[in-house]
């Protein structure tokens, strides 16, 4: 199936990334191309061969260009009469001495009213296209502003919908109250990396690996992991450890007496007497066993999650997910058996072919097994994913992820005695809706917190993975591992030194 192609062409650098970002929200079916034309073309009356690509047949070209003291945008016909035609144009004003984020501000506004107009559609998020969007009401919060001035400033900036902007509000309030009993200052959180996974989902992009490839080196695995976590033990000796995280991949396609080696390395090397929170990603049914919970909870696992995706069985087989619902089922009363009283589930909305009827029967089944939280994604495109193939096979409309297979999410997490209390936002995301994490209380997911909000140090140990270093004055510096997995091993000297530079002066 070929892809459509919507064409921008804009007269200054520096705004690539916001006008992609907002215009693919209102054509996800399409590739957008951003082009940086000459300063000197004129928007007044914009010709097809002023760009390098030109639109699809049905899309429009647009234009934008900046003035002294305004921005000019166009929307050029297509077909036929392309060539000289202008249907749709619109200015705003910007002022000499404005800061970047003020004339962004602008020009968003500008391309979603144009767009908006012209398509008819409204984005439940308005202008908004970073994955942060609880920071901004988390900011004002802090500068004592009232729920009623945030939402009105997140409506009057960014057009966000009301409905958008109290969820927002709402979550914002709750991780203030959760964060506020870390340890910014003399505290970290670590991550632990495990790129492997049984078999590489349809949508997924994560650094994984099919375990099967790596068996026969997982001891070399571990053994550069311990070196990280030897150096992360020594660097943070005198500072606090908040969380723990052992993510992937899937952790648990180690075996019970890897996670057992894993775990115990953490438990000797580190000081856990201040974790709030110790959490592994069992994730997939396919990789969980009785032998492996069994060490988790011995080593002091207080939180994992066992993700379905979907309670439909089509849908599992299609994505790549080579287990049964039955199989989830199974994992999960054997979670509980084994004494997991904090356990999460993940689903994803607007797979392939799924709708509102699917989405209620998976609720259903959920229900019934009564998980401690609940994260509901919704399904996003990833360039490195297979699921782009499949869009060009199969069309983006078998992707189906609406206003009301949200609610039917939030309805069934509210019948299990759950709140939203964390939230972010990917690129290309079905419906352009978000991922909303939900928990019972006293179930919140502390360091999916810390990871949206980026108010702690994170130390990250394993191939791909990112340390992010929180500043007191708000900065954030970053270093990261090499994805390869050999070249991790046979470089593991070199991470610890980058490392190293990151957090030598701590």
């Amino acid at each position: 199936m070929e892809q459509k192609l919507v064409a921008v062409s804009v007269n200054q650098m520096g705004f690539e990334y916001d006008i992609h970002s907002l215009v693919k929200a209102f054509y996800p079916e399409c590739d957008v191309k951003v082009i940086c034309a000459e300063e000197e073309k004129e928007c007044s009356s914009p010709k097809s061969d002023d760009m390098e690509y030109s639109s699809s047949e049905g899309y429009p070209d647009l234009f934008i260009r900046f003035e002294k003291e305004e921005i000019y945008l166009s929307l050029a016909s297509v077909g036929e009469e392309k060539n000289t035609s202008c249907f749709h144009c619109k200015k705003a004003e910007i002022l000499s001495g404005m800061e970047r984020t003020e004339i962004k501000n602008i020009l968003k506004q500008l391309i979603y009213v144009s767009l908006s107009e012209h398509t008819g559609k409204q984005l439940p998020w308005g202008t908004l296209t970073g994955i942060r969007p609880t920071k901004i009401p988390m900011t004002l919060l802090e500068e004592g502003k009232s729920e009623e001035e945030i939402l009105s400033y997140m409506k009057d900036t960014y057009f966000v919908s009301d409905r958008k902007g109290l969820l927002s509000i709402e979550i914002a309030k709750r991780e203030k109250e959760l964060l506020s009993t870390l340890h910014y200052k003399d505290g970290y959180s670590l991550y632990i990396g495990i790129p492997f996974c049984p078999t590489t989902c349809l949508y997924c992009s994560f650094t994984s690996y099919p375990i099967v490839s790596w068996r026969k080196r997982m001891e070399d695995y571990l053994s550069a992991l311990e070196k990280e976590i030897e150096f992360t033990a020594e660097i943070y000796k005198d500072k606090i450890l908040d969380t723990v995280y052992i993510g992937g991949g899937t952790p648990t396609t180690l075996e019970a007496g890897e996670l057992d080696r894993l775990i115990g390395a953490l438990k000797s090397r580190l000081d856990f007497s201040h974790v709030k929170e110790f959490t592994v990603e069992a994730g997939r049914a396919d990789s969980i066993t009785k032998e492996k919970l069994e060490v988790l909870k011995k080593w002091g696992v207080t939180r994992i999650s066992v993700n379905p995706q979907t309670m439909k069985e089509e849908t599992l087989k299609l994505i790549g997910r080579q287990h049964t619902v039955e199989q989830v089922k199974e994992a999960f009363s054997l979670a509980r058996e084994t004494g997991f009283d904090n356990i999460n589930m993940d689903l994803i909305l607007g797979l392939p072919g799924e709708g509102e009827e699917d989405v209620a029967a998976t609720l259903a089944a959920v229900k019934e097994l009564s998980p401690d939280s609940l994260t509901v994604h919704s399904l996003a495109i990833k360039r490195a994913s297979r699921l782009n193939r499949w869009i060009e096979e199969n069309g983006i409309t078998a992707l189906n992820n609406t206003d009301k297979t949200m609610d039917i999410a939030m309805e069934g997490a509210e019948s299990l005695g759950m709140v939203p209390y964390y939230l972010y936002r990917q690129k290309n995301m079905s419906g352009n809706f978000e991922n909303v994490g939900y928990a019972r209380e006293g179930k919140f997911g502390i360091y999916n917190i810390l990871i949206m909000e980026e108010k702690q140090t994170i130390v990250a140990c394993g191939a791909g993975t990112i340390s992010k270093r929180v500043y007191p004055d708000g900065r954030i510096e970053r270093c990261d591992n090499v994805k390869d997995v050999a070249q991790y091993i046979e470089r593991i000297e070199e991470m610890i030194e980058r490392k190293k530079e990151l957090f030598g002066d701590s």
